[in-house]
């Protein structure tokens, strides 16, 4: 189905791919989280736990950390989109740094049961099913939810993606061992501190 045009719109879920490979990887994952909390047309639902990821490509990187949003908005794609990257960029993000470091990198993965393919903007992501640094986290928040072009449920393709080459991607932990949520409260949208508000109101308006 290609989003309709037209006439008003419901907000809809969807979910967002976060990974920094550069500064303080864990406080760049949550600043972008609040960020779009702050965001008046963006409703934060729920946070994955965060992953850590051996780089795979070409030379040299540090590892990245991992996660997955689940959100819900009424705006279309391209502006959601738009809205994506003009935070990478206020967080220090330079454009066409693909495969390079980064300090925060945002991707839209799924959008229901909807698809869309421009060549600015492809949903379901098309490379999400081939990524365990992807599919895991995800799978957290949208297990039973089905890749529209291959109707396959999150779970099932995460299950594959696990047996064939999840190596290199583990469960990111405090030195006490305790596991780290990308949103307070044990991933749900418990109500954020002043600091970090004030944190994420400073990359939002920066």
């Amino acid at each position: 189905m290609i989003f309709p045009a037209g006439g008003p719109k419901e907000a809809a879920a969807v979910w967002l791919g976060l990974g920094s490979n550069m500064g303080d990887r864990l406080e760049n994952l949550r600043r972008a989280a609040f960020a779009l909390a702050l965001h008046p047309e963006v409703d934060v639902r729920r946070g994955s736990r965060v992953y850590e990821t051996e780089y795979v490509g070409p030379g040299r990187q540090a590892p990245y950390l991992n996660a997955c949003l689940e959100v819900r908005t009424a705006l279309e794609p391209l502006v959601l989109l738009a809205v994506l990257k003009g935070l990478e960029e206020r967080c220090g993000r330079r454009p066409g740094g693909h495969m390079l470091p980064r300090p925060i990198d945002l991707d839209i993965l799924l959008w229901r049961d909807r698809s869309c393919s421009r060549d600015q903007l492809r949903i379901p992501h098309p490379r999400a099913a081939e990524r365990a640094f992807v599919m895991l986290p995800l799978a957290e928040l949208a297990g039973q939810e089905i890749f529209p072009d291959s109707g396959e449920t999150i779970a099932a393709a995460c299950a594959k993606i696990r047996r064939k080459s999840a190596e290199g991607v583990c469960l990111a932990r405090e030195e006490a061992g305790r596991e780290l949520h990308l949103l307070p409260g044990g991933g749900h949208t418990s109500e954020p501190t002043k600091e970090e508000w004030r944190a994420a109101l400073a990359v939002h308006c920066r």
